[in-house]
């Protein structure tokens, strides 16, 4: 059982870790950052994108409001991940959101399986 607690910890201290830093590239207006998100016609939303990266990011850290911001994380990088497709761009969504994904089923493993209340009906 400590093993799984682990594994959560670490996988979920990632994939924070791994959106946060995206986030605050976008809020430090890398070059790099810059030049990808004017390539994908979105460079004069890069702050609001990193705060609401960083924002649905606090909410998935936070026990009582990990849900929502699972959501809204799937939601924020589904479109950065259908932007990326339209464009012939690198998939870089791919990886923050199965770490997400896989974090949220470590920690709750409700959120894709129906509950067993609802399984026994």
């Amino acid at each position: 059982m400590k093993a799984k607690k682990i594994i959560t910890i670490v996988v979920t201290a990632l994939a924070s870790a791994m959106v946060v830093f995206s986030g605050v590239m976008k809020l430090m207006g890398s070059d790099e950052v810059v030049a990808t998100m004017s390539k994908m016609g979105v460079a004069d939303h890069t702050v609001t994108l990193g705060l609401m990266e960083i924002g649905f990011t606090a909410l998935f850290l936070y026990p009582k409001t990990m849900k929502m911001g699972f959501i809204l994380l799937t939601c924020y990088f589904a479109g950065a991940l259908a932007t990326e497709l339209s464009h012939a761009s690198p998939l870089n969504a791919i990886t923050p959101l199965a770490l997400v994904w896989i974090a949220a089923f470590l920690r709750d493993k409700y959120i894709f399986l129906p509950s067993e209340e609802l399984a026994v009906k």
